[in-house]
């Protein structure tokens, strides 16, 4: 059996309807309240004849027979809302970098040929703006928020929208192979929008195989029943919900019957909203990226008193969690779990590594998911284990069908390899004796240096075994003699700009763990680091910063 993700939430609201779904401050919301709202956007949206229009069976991967709407929203219960929404009234939600600026919008919204446009007050002025240049919009429901900008004309309050609406979903046939649509971050170029079957992220990464039975669900009362006598669970995303890894948190908590807790500033990452809020909602589990997200965390928990004492698993994606970030963690909260997760908007999960104080603290090697494997250079084939060749990290089975609108790339990044479809999302990595995968880097961000090949991530996480280190990014720039130097943008902890001396100790430090030819040449210290909101190192800005 397959399902399509508004199955799933409805038969989980269904089962425990007063059981809470999300909560931010004082926001507080059930699982029934929650969908009912969903349900009211949905019609409202049907009642606009938006929806489905092609079938899937008629199209190929990198094509769309459905109506897409764009979500540029901070975090709130209207970003989940109008996702579940859209899945309820057959549209294609997918998530906008809210930092974008107007040509930046234009250009996805016009990619991800958005009809809807789902967005916070704040945004008001940037929609005005570009929406002249948008012919395919013929929605706009605006949130409200505290930034004082006015209704736009044309546009419709979000609450005004659900008002008086029936709680249950329109009457259409959804299908598993509706679509759930993530795009890229656009940190090394262009974004993307990835096409997912919801039947196939819901077991892909929202959480589709039984921890009980040890297979598929098979069918939605299974789901129901586990959500049930299983769920109750209170998991924080901290990352933007326009981010893959703080939207799979929300889904698969709101798919097994957990509460969604989110803090309560949704604009930038506040450490002490978030140890309050744990503390407060005796949260367990917490969703982080990298270090940018781990160090303030950490430094705001030496300062302050919080009982933490509910929070059981830390999970990391998207960005570098360095060893010593992880040996503070596991100090600070001893029955801590701290979970890695090696994945990508292409792929899914790939992988995972864990860390606490009984297994030690894990670095760079990853045990693989189911279908996980390393392909060749020339991907040609499957590596075997041990071998030591550097390869590319893939995964087949439950994979995206492509990027939509882009035939070429979606070939490129989805080839068929020994009859086998795979995702081939762009890592380098390594296949080690004991089947465990050594991840080297994304091959976007490789700076050839001298004939050699150097991965930034890596070059990153050496740095920041430097305890004066807050945060690095690294990037190659033009060399007449190596053709490509490696260049670091360091920003200290105190947040001053680093000396000679300081930059020459940072490399010594550096050198302890890397080949010579791998260090910097130059590093370049900058007040802070210019992230995503996700939390995602920036290399375009890294490059200017280099080449300045």
């Amino acid at each position: 059996m397959e399902f399509d993700l508004t199955s799933i939430i409805g038969a989980v609201a269904d089962a425990v309807p007063d059981r809470g779904c999300f909560v931010q401050g004082d926001v507080r919301l059930t699982f029934g309240e929650l969908v009912g709202r969903a349900n009211q956007f949905a019609d409202a949206l049907h009642a606009l004849g938006l929806g489905c229009h092609t079938e899937r069976d008629l199209l190929a991967g990198h094509e769309s027979g459905q109506d897409h709407l764009g979500l540029y929203l901070h975090n709130g219960h209207e970003f989940i809302e109008a996702n579940i929404g859209a899945f309820a009234a057959r549209l294609a939600p997918f998530n906008i970098n809210y930092r974008y600026v107007d040509d930046e919008l234009i250009y996805l919204l016009r990619d991800q040929r958005a009809r809807v446009l789902v967005y916070h007050d704040a945004f008001a002025p940037v929609v005005e703006r570009i929406r002249g240049r948008l012919d395919d919009l013929v929605a706009l429901f605006q949130v409200a928020d505290d930034s004082g900008h006015d209704l736009l004309d044309g546009a419709v309050r979000y609450e005004d929208a659900l008002s008086g609406r029936p709680t249950s979903p329109p009457p259409v046939t959804r299908s598993p192979d509706d679509l759930y649509v993530l795009c890229t971050g656009g940190t090394t170029g262009m974004p993307k929008g990835v096409l997912w079957r919801q039947a196939d992220i819901w077991v892909s990464a929202l959480g589709g195989v039984s921890p009980k039975l040890g297979r598929e669900y098979a069918s939605v009362d299974e789901i129901a029943d586990e959500a049930t006598h299983r769920g109750g669970f209170r998991n924080m995303p901290t990352a933007p919900f326009m981010h893959g890894a703080a939207q799979w948190t929300a889904l698969t908590a709101l798919t097994h019957g957990n509460t969604c807790v989110i803090p309560e500033s949704p604009t930038r990452l506040d450490p002490h909203d978030v140890w309050s809020s744990v503390e407060r909602e005796r949260v367990t589990l917490l969703q982080i990226v990298g270090d940018s997200f781990a160090r303030p965390l950490l430094d705001q928990l030496d300062r302050g008193s919080y009982d933490v004492s509910s929070l059981r698993v830390i999970t990391n994606g998207g960005a570098i969690l360095g060893a010593g970030s992880k040996e503070r963690l596991v100090a600070a909260i001893p029955r801590l779990l701290i979970v890695d997760g090696l994945g990508s908007s292409e792929a899914g999960p790939i992988g995972t590594s864990q860390s606490s104080n009984s297994a030690g603290i894990t670095a760079a090697a990853f045990e693989p998911a189911p279908g996980t494997r390393v392909l060749s250079s020339d991907l040609s084939s499957v590596l075997e284990s041990g071998t030591g060749s550097l390869g590319w990290l893939a995964t087949t089975g439950r994979i995206p069908l492509g990027y939509l609108g882009d035939a070429a790339k979606t070939a490129a990044t989805f080839p068929t390899v020994g009859g086998i479809r795979h995702a081939v999302p762009g890592d380098r990595a390594v296949l080690l004796t004991d089947g465990r995968i050594e991840l080297r880097g994304r091959d976007s961000v490789t700076i050839n240096t001298g004939g050699e090949k150097v991965f930034a991530e890596e070059v990153e996480q050496a740095i920041l075994h430097h305890p004066i280190v807050a945060d690095a990014v690294v990037c190659g720039r033009p060399s007449e003699r190596w053709g490509q130097e490696v260049v670091a943008i360091v920003a200290l902890a105190d947040g001053t700009i680093g000396s000679d001396e300081i930059a020459a100790a940072i490399v010594e430090t550096a050198g302890a763990t890397l080949a010579r030819y791998k260090l910097p040449k130059r590093i370049v210290f900058r007040p802070a680091i210019e992230r995503s909101p996700a939390g995602k190192a920036d290399y375009r800005w890294a490059a200017a910063q280099a080449a300045g």
